[in-house]
């Protein structure tokens, strides 16, 4: 990022349930860079889950971020020059950059099911338990124009068509350089489901492009994420931020922090006098 350009950071709850230990020391580390910039900070909420994303749980987030002594300077309650900054006030927006993706020959439309993929002879690899399905590049429309001519996303899900063997690099400001091969680490991936609703890689680029961020500070189990969105701000003509992947928190089980653990949210550990 050039030093010209201001620093802006956003934090960014998914309000599925109450915010936990990991999620406050990444929030905190994003605010604590942010502020070592003297930039500007952002609290998007990001609600797109409509069948697990609950209304108290996002006003919840905003309560235990001020309890842990986080303060941003644009939000939903703050407003700001970004506004809306909750996801599912912005459909019109994402499907604006869906229209892009589309007519730029970047995405196409399919009828297979993550369970198709995940039934699929090429398996994850045997190592990674948590790696996902690859999708069959078979099953891609041989044509580069197949599904340009849609004028709405319709009842299909819209794959990202990644250019396989390549190798995606960067260097993560925590955890160092990084590269993923398109083809072999992931493929296809879905950017808009056939719900109506823009998937994860779509909706955060989209936001980040539109608000201005200059550097994402998130967990390092979005890694692989990032190598998918670089392929995103690349078709949409746009530069990507900085990234900052932090290291996970982890259960005594050695597995991630789930938002169903509520022995280990902030709002426990706040009402037992632990201070974060």
């Amino acid at each position: 990022m050039p030093p010209s350009v201001p620093y802006r950071g956003r934090i960014a709850p998914t309000p599925t349930g109450f915010l936990h230990l990991g999620h406050a020391r990444t929030f905190s580390l994003a605010a604590e860079r942010c502020r070592q910039a003297a930039g500007t900070l952002i609290l998007r909420i990001e609600d797109l889950d409509t069948q697990r994303c609950k209304k108290h749980f996002a006003e919840a987030a905003l309560e235990d971020l001020k309890s842990i002594g986080i303060a941003w300077h644009e939000g939903p309650d703050l407003g700001g020059p970004c506004s809306p900054y909750v996801q599912s006030e912005n459909a019109a927006y994402f499907l604006e950059i869906w229209k892009r993706l589309k007519d730029a020959g970047a995405i196409y439309p399919c009828r297979r099911s993550r369970k198709d993929v995940a039934a699929a002879a090429r398996a994850p690899h045997a190592e990674d338990e948590d790696a996902e399905p690859i999708f069959p590049p078979e099953w891609r429309p041989s044509d580069p124009d197949f599904g340009k001519d849609f004028a709405d996303p319709g009842d299909y899900n819209w794959r990202f068509r990644v250019p396989d063997g390549e190798i995606i690099t960067f260097c993560d400001a925590i955890q160092g350089p990084q590269n993923f091969v398109a083809g072999k680490d992931f493929g296809d991936f879905v950017v808009w489901r056939r719900d109506g609703v823009p998937a994860y890689e779509l909706a955060v680029v989209a936001d980040d492009i539109r608000m201005g961020i200059t550097e994402v500070v998130r967990g390092a189990d979005l890694l692989k994420s990032t190598a998918r969105q670089i392929l995103i701000y690349r078709a949409l003509g746009a530069t990507p931020p900085v990234w900052a992947h932090a290291p996970l928190i982890l259960d005594e089980n050695g597995k991630r922090l789930a938002k169903r653990s509520d022995a280990l949210s902030v709002r426990t550990l706040l009402a037992r006098g632990i201070k974060i």
